[in-house]
């Protein structure tokens, strides 16, 4: 006798690359699609590039769009969307939103309603409408939520209070990773000529949207004095968004547009860690736990990241430095340039590390799909 399929409804802005992204799509390739079917709920125009893969994989891609002038036409729409996929599971990943999002999936006797949070802020600030926004989403969290999920404790004391170790409902997940693109055999030679870099160089990586969060005019600051203190560096930014023809400006200005390759959106991220980097630079105003910086660790690069970044994502020890953000382009500087010259024995044994960690997608996973299926039958 078969056993229906457990359905979850996956609900955030997009499925284009991006550290959540990532993640949900490692959850889509490795979760045993017998027991699960995981749908995706987009609110943007474009359902974004995981889209076909999602698809070929037997999910759905379902269009929820959100205008902010006209939120009662998207509950409607969310609301039938429910009725129509008979969802046992709401998994929402849209930060404060996730209070509107689970508060609806409530209406219509959804049994699992997660919120989970990836954030440490959303980075619209403090406002006092904004501020008042806030406490609502807050509220019908706690109201609302069956649990709450988040990639660090800083991120769940952003979305779920200070307290929040004292509801049962609220956890940290770590959100693993597929460790086996790090174990293949990549051509450095053929990954730099095909990026204008030449074999040699000594090339500084990072990895984020183009938006203030990743604080890419700080980043290109540290490029431009290390540059002139190490003329054979290059750096790879890999990665688009809205900010990014200011930043190819601001390299331009800087003198530095030959040394510094915009890749754009990339699907190849650890194939460029392992080919092209050799130094991994994060300096982030805000974080949650970023993916990237434990893939970082996983291509075996040694890491400069700021203090903003919780110390949850030092997963392999000796590969992560912090800096905080008030120290000054020299102190970045002179930390970059220091272990890029630093010898790399302690990477031989980080791929063990990270399959023994909670960061491993096979970990991540067992912890979600017990979840899910907590009130929802075998």
């Amino acid at each position: 006798m078969s056993t229906k399929p457990i359905s979850v409804l996956q609900f955030l802005g997009s499925m284009d690359y991006g550290g959540v992204e990532t993640w949900l799509m490692h959850v889509m390739r490795h979760i045993d699609r017998t027991k699960f079917r995981l749908d995706f709920c987009y609110t943007k125009p474009n359902p974004g590039a995981f889209a076909p893969e999602i698809e070929s994989l037997g999910g759905r891609m379902v269009a929820c769009l959100l205008k902010k002038s006209n939120p009662l036409s998207f509950a409607r729409r969310f609301r039938s969307v429910l009725r129509e996929g008979r969802y046992d599971v709401v998994h929402s990943h849209v930060h404060h939103f996730s209070g509107f999002v689970v508060r609806l999936a409530h209406q219509e006797q959804v049994p699992v309603r997660i919120a989970h949070c990836h954030n440490t802020s959303d980075g619209k600030g403090s406002a006092p409408s904004r501020s008042l926004y806030h406490a609502l989403m807050k509220h019908w969290i706690r109201k609302h939520a069956t649990h709450g999920l988040a990639a660090s404790a800083e991120a769940a004391t952003a979305l779920f209070g200070s307290n929040w170790q004292s509801d049962s409902r609220f956890r940290v997940l770590f959100c693993g990773i597929d460790l086996e693109p790090f174990r293949q055999k990549v051509c450095r030679e053929e990954v730099r000529k095909e990026l204008g870099i030449p074999l040699d160089a000594p090339v500084v990586g990072h990895v984020g949207r183009f938006a203030p969060q990743k604080n890419h005019a700080f980043l290109l600051e540290i490029a431009a004095e290390v540059i002139k203190r190490r003329p054979e560096v290059y750096f790879l930014l890999v990665g688009d968004g809205p900010l990014r023809p200011e930043m190819e400006h601001k390299a331009r200005k800087l003198g530095i547009e030959k040394k510094v390759v915009f890749t754009g959106t990339r699907a190849d991220v650890p194939r460029l860690m392992l080919g092209a980097m050799d130094l991994f630079v994060f300096p982030s105003l805000w974080e949650g736990l970023p993916i990237v910086l434990v893939e970082a660790q996983a291509a075996g690069l040694r890491c400069v990241v700021s203090e903003a970044v919780p110390r949850d994502a030092n997963v392999v020890e000796g590969a992560v430095s912090y800096l905080p953000l008030s120290a000054s382009a020299d102190e970045w500087v002179t930390a970059v340039v220091r272990l890029l010259e630093a010898d790399g024995q302690w990477r031989e044994n980080r791929l063990q590390i990270l399959e023994d960690s909670r960061f491993s997608i096979g970990t991540s996973l067992r912890e979600l799909t017990k979840l899910y299926r907590m009130t929802c039958g075998p």
